[in-house]
């Protein structure tokens, strides 16, 4: 099934409009990139920008089979990326935001598997940073990570990887969009290189559990995910997420899989420029290979 020019901007908006498909149906979501496509040049004016309309979603779709309660798993089959991308600085925004003085337009040509900029041959590593679901009150802007997915800017939920998100309405009301076609983690200058995108993902509705935020998994690890405005928080419920992954699954006790986490864990920062920080927490696949 092929989901285009169907645009939202919260996650969670246009249920009356979302497309039904079934688990195990190859789904292509067609993605703008996260400036709505607004940026035609390097001369664009970033006062001009209409900022009620960034961060699109591609969606909602109504997952049939998936109930509150569940959880939904997201295989990213494929990404395909447009042939040219976008990077913005603005004052005020990023880590850098306060030195900024002046914003900035670029447009990075992605060709031969690289994205050139300034005459460097970037490596692509397309990702997907706005990927979740309608969550558990009222809508959330795409821009906004949470439990629900929302704009996690995650350098791993690229190709291959499988994504499980908590589902708090029937039908679950997925979107995606938002797709770079590389990113550094932490996504420091607001923006990775933005691009519109066509997205393959299948989906499977997991019954008899639950969880409270997203997990990730690809070949070599499992990922805990979390958001919050406090970035330590963000830090311990990524921790204590997977230190109750290693418990169950190992037996292990809490100061067992703590330890653990200290000598094989990586705790990774996913994006520090939204207001709502996104941190994950790995485990190799050679110490536990369950992230559900």
């Amino acid at each position: 099934m092929v989901i285009k020019d169907m645009c939202m901007f919260a996650m969670g908006e246009n249920k009356e409009s979302a497309v039904k498909v079934r688990q195990g149906e190859i789904v292509e979501f067609y993605t703008h990139d996260c400036f709505n496509d607004q940026i035609t040049s390097e001369d664009y004016v970033m006062d001009t920008l209409d900022w009620d309309h960034i961060n699109p979603a591609t969606g909602p779709v109504f997952v049939v089979g998936a109930k509150k309660g569940d959880v939904l798993k997201v295989e990213i089959l494929d990404i395909e990326l447009a042939d040219e991308g976008t990077m913005c600085c603005l004052p005020e925004n990023g880590v850098l935001g306060p030195d900024i003085t002046d914003s900035q337009v670029k447009k990075v040509p992605v060709k031969d598997g690289k994205a050139i900029f300034n005459g460097f041959e970037l490596p692509l590593n397309p990702m997907i940073g706005v990927i979740g679901v309608a969550p558990a009150a009222a809508t959330v802007a795409c821009g906004t990570p949470g439990t629900h997915g929302g704009n996690m800017d995650n350098t791993k939920i690229t190709k291959g990887a499988t994504l499980y998100l908590p589902v708090f309405h029937d039908g679950a009301y997925f979107g995606c969009g938002d797709v770079h076609a590389c990113m550094g983690d932490g996504e420091i200058m607001v923006s990775g290189v933005e691009i519109a995108a066509k997205v393959s993902v299948k989906f499977t509705v997991i019954k008899g559990t639950s969880i409270e935020n997203p997990r990730l998994e690809d070949a070599e690890n499992i990922y805990t995910i979390a958001s919050h405005a406090d970035l330590e928080k963000a830090i311990y419920i990524a921790t204590k997420d997977m230190c109750g992954i290693l418990q169950k699954e190992l037996g292990y006790t809490l100061n067992e899989a703590g330890m653990l986490m200290s000598a094989v864990g990586n705790l990774q920062f996913c994006q520090v420029v939204d207001p709502e920080r996104t941190v994950r927490m790995a485990i190799p696949k050679t110490i536990c290979n369950k992230v559900i």
